[in-house]
Order: C-alpha cells, then structure tokens, then sequence
C-alpha cells in the first residue's frame, strides 16, 4: 500500500508542484492589494483608457486594444462602470471597486508562474532546476508589483510567459508530426501570439522568437532527404496557417471588438479617417453638407494613414520667411478652420466670405483657383520660395497677410483625385470622401505634409511644405492628398446619414499607423530630464529604479524594481551562456569530446528558446529611440531567469551524489528567498518615514531612501 501510494506521488509530483507554486503565486500577488487607495502610476492610464470602453467612447492609445478591453472587462466584473476619470495620485471613490480590478489584473501576473515550472518542465530541467525557475519567477519583486496594478504588464507576461509554454509544448512534440496533440500545440502557440501580440507590440518579439525557432526547425527539415516533398510542403502550410493566420484573425477580431465598443465620439477622433469619425454617435461630422462651396468653414485632413489636420496658429517661423506657421495637427481646434474664398480680384469675392444670401450657392470644383484663409487669424495659406523648416527639398508654407494685403502666392488649383466612394462628382468635393490636392499657382508645387515633427517651436506638430518633386514622383502620393473633414455653410443642408460608410481593413491599418506614429513621437524631452526613465544598458545591471507614486511620507510608497540575486544571477548566466558555447565550439573544432550528440543538441536547444527570447526581448530597445523604463525589460529577465538553474543542474551534473546536487539548489533558493524577504516592503508598500529604509538602497542610484518628490 505504501509503495503504491509513494508511485502515485512520484508520478503527481509535478502536478502537485505546479498547484503548489499557483496557490503561493495567488498569496504573493493578490495580498495588500488594497492597501493603496490611491490611482497609482500608469493606472491614470490605463483604468483611464479602460472606462473608455466603459463609455462606449473612442480614444486613442499608442497600444493595442486586448489589454485595455481586460481593464474594462475587470471593472465590469467588479462593479465599476466607467463614472471616475483615474487622475493620478487622487484617492478612489468608494463606488469604484478599484481592488476588485487589481485583483482581475493580477490573475495574469499570477499564471507565469506555474507556467513557469510548466516551460522548465518541457525543456527537460530535472525537477529541483524547474522549482529554482519558478521560485525565482515567483519572488522576483519587480515581476510581482508590476501584476499587482491596473497596467497592461500583467497582461504582456502572462501572455508572453503562455506562449514560451505552449511553444515548448510544441517542441516536445516534434518527432510526432500531424499527431492531434501536435496540432493542439501548435494552434496554442499561434492563438497565444495573436494574444500577446494584440495586449503591446513587445509581444511581437515573442513572434520574432517563434519565427525564428520555426524557420530553423524547417531549415533543420530541408536537410531531411528521406523526407517527402509533399510532406515537408504540409509542414510548411501548417505553420503558415497555425502561427501567422490565426495570429493575424485574433490580432483583428481584437480591433473589430474595439470598434464594436467603442461607438461614440472620444477623445481620440482626431486620429482616425474622417469617414470613420463620421460614423460614431455624437460626431458632428454627420451634419457635413455634401458639397464644397464657396464661403465654407471646413478643416482638411491629410489623406495619408495617420494623417493630421491642416492646422495654423499665429506663432511664426523662427527661421525662414517669419511668417505664421502652418501645421498638421492631430487634435481638433478652432485652430483648423479655414474658409474658401475666391481670388481676391473675382467679382463675387467680398459677397461669397459675408455669405450675401442674393448671391447663389457657388460650389468649388476641379480645377478651382481658390484662396485657403485661416478663420481665426485670417491669413492666407502661401507659399514662396523659401526652403521648408525641415525639409529642403521643398517649400515653406505660411499664413500670409489678410484679406486686404496679398499676392499670388496665396493661390493653390484644386485637383480632384477621385471619390472613396467609386462614384462620379462630376468635379464636385464631396465631405469626408472625395480626394483633392492642392496645387500652388505660380511655383507648380503641392501642398504636402511630411509626417516629420517640427522643433518644440512648432509643438512638435507635422511640418507642411509645397512639394516641387516632379509631377510624376507626387502624383499619388497620398500624403499630397486631402480630404474636407468638418464643413459648415449658412446656406446648405447636411448630407444625408447613409452617405457615408467607412471599410474595417481601412480602419485598422489606419489605427496601427497612427499607434505607430505615437509610439515614433515618445522621445526623450531635450530640455528637461525624466526622473522615471532609464537606458537599456542600466537594466540588466538593475542601476535604477522606478518610484511608482509621489514620495511623501504620509502615503504608503512603491518603488519598482527587481530582486538584485534574480537580475544579476541571470544577466550573469546569460554572459556565461554565451562564453561556454564559443568555449565548446572551439573544443569542437580542435576535436574534443565534451559533449554526446543528443546533450549537444539539448544544449543548444534550450539555449535557442531561452537566450534568443531574452534577447530578442532586450535588444531592440537599445535602438529605439524613444523614451525607455525599466519594465520594458520584464519580458526579458523572464527568459534570462531559465539560465541560472540550467547552467547550474551543467556545474553539478558531473557529481555522483544526487544529495549534493539538490544542496546546491536549496541554498540559491534560499538566497532568491531571503533576497525577496528582504525588499518586501518594496513590493507590498512603504509606510512611514523613508529614513527607515535606506538599508534597501544597495547601489547609491536606487532612490528609496530620498525625500525629495520626483
């Protein structure tokens, strides 16, 4: 009976260990979690962003929508229905279930580790390996008070720490082609991609590591004379459909669920088409006349994915002609307004700008010579030659002069490009749908925005120029195109509703460009420092931290950062990683035996999955040029944390007793432990004075200790 009972327990073991390590992961992240009451960090964001959903507004964000739509899904299941606008630091009401929504945040921060235990499992770690894995994944401080927040980070690595397993899943199943469990794993990688990649685009390097891993299991099966064609062929279908297309199908249904929810006009309008905006409740665009006539108030939006509003304000050039700048700009204002107005020597001139109600409607058609006059400052659009403030290719273009004072160059020919629609105009400038450009009279240029951001001078707003390419290069240069966004005339009708439709397709990619644009415009401030950022090159070195509220000694007080043993032991054994495999390499090649066939493949293996995912989820940062902090890297010091036990169970492989082994791991587990008892009140909230935790303050750079409210 008792050997029975001790073979079941051999044989449960790792299931009792992975319900063990998901009941300890459940105590670390869901404890204390409403002892803060107030809106902590990036909450203003994203609990924000979340109660957009909530309302049924559109906003627009520089991530993708599956994480801030789990925002909104914890809030609903927690009571909360959109009423607080999450203004940092201010305290929650009492009828927002703030710890409600934490608690459905840190389930995902919860999964990754037992998941974690899982992965070490699958990748061959004997078991005191695979528990030293997740311990450190379980203790780490940084990756545990990030879960404990309403952040997207929870669920960034929860995803990314599911799709690790369900690729060494997957692995684990590659001598068994076309096996139900082999598609199972395989579907499972390919929806836990689409998954992450839809929460931020980091998850994207998670696609990058399973990419990789694909191509070279498939490069691997090219050498593989004995296989059939037809059969490498399935291969490569069942990949394409499993890790691309489905991936793909989640990454849109997550942005048709976005649309779906998000009906009313927001905050983020300005973003998306015109014919979009057109189509949520409260725009009024949907008041738009059809045609564009003389004496019109309209704004034009540039056609181009992503583009903004033509846009001026009576700031001017500080180089250049000094004259009032003229911008693309991606909010709406006053500031975007300008009127049609005739040539200033046309008869019926002075009668169409004062809307003389004997005169008849005059609509602007193909081929128009017109004047663009600037409502609130009564400028006029103009150009001249004088080089554009960023781009020397082309020209400047102002605001110039008033109704009074002018000259040719305030004249621009419109050139109807065609109708979204399909249909014929007839010449006509349809709101929302038809395509027009704008050509210069006398310097036979186009009125273009570049998409370049202009100096803080311009407010870091799109600079606009007139094109001189040659008529061939611009043609169909859609960011030489544009189309009326808001209209109004005295004299005319709104157009009827159904007029306008908008296209999904079109709506996403205009989405994921203008994500891609905000992302581009996250740089570091030139003129002013940022107390909560770091380099690339600090995190591996845990350098610094992050204070993740203000510092006042009346307030219970997180900072960030990550258990130093964790960190530095894995930034080690990545470095080790990589000098024992030009060591073995070169042992190879003077032919020496280190190594059976199958241990060398197994060492390469796993160094593959777990230092191409740390590196894959570190380096592209050191290139970006936009601002960084050190959550950037959780992703990656998740994969690095798999190296320590894995270069450990290599050190004591070659000892004959089994007791010694296990030692060795009880003692770097109990480091890891007594690291995270250490810095507990990092993770759980300081309170009372700071002085009292200078001890924590390991590297002088760490700030727990100051006062001073950064």
């Amino acid at each position: 009976m008792l050997e029975k009972a001790l073979g079941l327990w051999e044989d449960q073991k790792d299931t009792a260990l992975v319900l063990l390590f998901t009941v300890l992961s459940c105590w670390t992240r869901f404890r204390h979690l409403a002892d803060s009451n107030r809106v902590v960090w990036d909450e203003a964001h994203f609990g924000k962003f979340g109660s957009y959903y909530l309302k049924h507004e559109f906003y627009h964000d520089v991530h993708p929508p599956l994480g801030k739509m789990l925002v909104a899904l914890g809030g609903f299941l927690s009571g909360y229905r959109g009423q607080f606008d999450f203004k940092s630091g201010t305290t929650y009401p009492e009828d927002v279930n703030y710890h409600g929504m934490r608690i459905f945040c840190a389930i995902f921060g919860m999964i990754i580790v037992p998941l974690a235990y899982m992965s070490a499992i699958n990748l061959g770690f004997p078991r005191r390996a695979a528990i030293l894995a997740a311990t450190m994944i379980l203790l780490d401080n940084a990756l545990l008070t990030i879960s404990r927040f309403i952040l997207l980070d929870s669920f960034l690595l929860g995803f990314t720490a599911l799709t690790f397993f369900t690729l060494t899943c997957f692995h684990n199943e590659r001598r068994d082609p076309f096996t139900l469990e082999w598609w199972l794993w395989l579907s499972l990688t390919g929806i836990s991609l689409g998954l992450v990649s839809s929460v931020k685009w980091v998850g994207f390097f998670a696609v990058a590591l399973v990419g990789l891993y694909t191509l070279d299991e498939l490069y691997q099966m090219f050498g593989n004379l004995r296989m059939p064609k037809i059969t490498y062929a399935y291969h490569w279908i069942a990949r394409i459909v499993c890790l691309i297309v489905i991936p793909v199908i989640i990454y849109l249904f997550c942005f048709w669920i976005h649309f779906a929810l998000l009906t009313r006009s927001g905050t983020g309008d300005a973003q998306m088409s015109s014919l979009f905006q057109a189509n949520l409740r409260g725009s009024n665009l949907v008041e738009n006349p059809l045609k564009l006539a003389y004496g019109s108030t309209v704004t034009f939006k540039n056609y181009a994915y992503g583009g903004g509003l033509l846009h001026s304000h009576v700031q001017t050039y500080p180089e250049g002609s000094k004259q009032q700048q003229v911008t693309c700009y991606h909010h709406k204002d006053n500031n975007n307004e300008m009127v049609i107005a005739h040539t200033r020597n046309h008869p019926d001139n002075n009668a169409t700008i004062h809307h003389d109600h004997t005169l008849p409607v005059q609509y602007v058609r193909h081929g128009d010579i017109i004047r663009l006059v600037h409502k609130s400052t009564s400028r006029n659009l103009h150009s001249h030659e004088v080089d554009a403030p960023i781009t020397k290719g082309a020209w400047e273009v102002s605001g110039y002069g008033s109704e009074a004072v002018g000259d040719v160059n305030d004249h621009w020919k419109v050139e109807v490009v065609d109708d979204v629609t399909g249909q014929d105009t007839q010449g006509h400038i349809h709101s929302l749908t038809t395509r027009v450009r704008f050509r210069h009279v006398r310097l036979n240029c186009l009125l273009r925005s570049t998409h370049e951001n202009l100096p803080e001078w311009g407010f870091k707003q799109a600079e606009v120029v007139c094109d001189r390419r040659p008529a061939k290069e611009a043609m169909w240069d859609t960011q030489a195109m544009w189309n009326v966004e808001y209209h109004r005339h005295p004299k005319l009708s709104p157009a009827e509703a159904s007029t306008y439709r908008t296209r999904f397709l079109a709506d996403v990619a205009n989405i994921n460009v203008a994500m891609w644009k905000s992302n581009n415009a996250l740089v570091p401030a030139e003129d002013k420092a940022d107390p909560l950022s770091s380099e690339p090159y600090q995190w591996p070195l845990l350098l610094l931290g992050l204070r993740m509220c203000g510092w006042e000694s009346d307030r219970i007080r997180y900072f960030l950062i990550g258990n130093p043993i964790v960190w530095w032991s894995s930034t080690v054994a990545i470095l080790l990683y990589g000098v024992a495999t030009l060591y073995y390499l070169v042992r190879t090649k003077r032919r020496c035996v280190d190594w059976t066939p199958a241990g060398w493949v197994y060492f390469q293996d796993v160094g593959k999955l777990v230092v191409g995912g740390w590196f894959l989820h570190y380096a592209p940062f050191a290139i970006m040029g936009r601002v960084t902090y050190i959550h950037h890297y959780f992703p990656a010091v998740y994969f690095a944390s798999f190296m320590v036990p894995f270069l450990l169970e290599l050190f004591v492989s070659r000892w004959s007793q089994e007791r010694n082994k296990d030692r060795v791991f009880w003692a770097a587990g109990a480091i890891v432990v007594g690291t995270f008892l250490f810095f507990w009140p990092i993770t759980y909230g300081m309170t009372g004075p700071s002085e009292d935790y200078k001890r924590l303050e390991w590297l002088s750079t760490w700030t727990v200790a100051e006062l001073k409210n950064n």
